[in-house]
């Protein structure tokens, strides 16, 4: 079981980053995103279920990042437009062997290495 994040970077204030998450090893039914700032929580900032499509984002987010899912491939990937200094993390992905539709860490089962997204201002 592998979970394999890629697509960080530097960029500027209002720039874009598309980040992937390839699954290996198992077939998910929740992949989800996740990032943690230095000296802060780990907070949740999208998922999306494999079987219905479902997406959910943290409030932060909405209409700057958009989740999105390639079955064939196994990858979920995280497109972040309109990046702003506070974006600036490691970013996690995570999968869930249930439909879990949230955000709460506990519920997934696998962690992926994180990738550094950080933006300038």
């Amino acid at each position: 079981v592998q979970l394999q994040a890629s697509g960080g970077g530097l960029v500027q204030t209002g720039g874009s980053l598309r980040l992937s998450c390839a699954a290996s090893g198992f077939t998910f039914n929740t992949i989800g995103w996740f990032r943690q700032a230095p000296g802060k929580e780990r907070e949740g900032v999208s998922c999306i279920s494999s079987s219905d499509g479902f997406t959910y984002y943290h409030e932060s987010v909405k209409g700057r990042f958009t989740i999105s899912r390639d079955n064939a491939k196994n990858t979920v990937y995280l497109q972040m437009n309109s990046l702003k200094p506070e974006d600036t993390a490691v970013y996690y992905c995570a999968a869930a062997g249930d439909d879990v539709g949230s955000l709460i860490p506990g519920y997934y089962d696998f962690w992926g290495q994180g990738t550094q997204v950080t933006v300038s201002s």
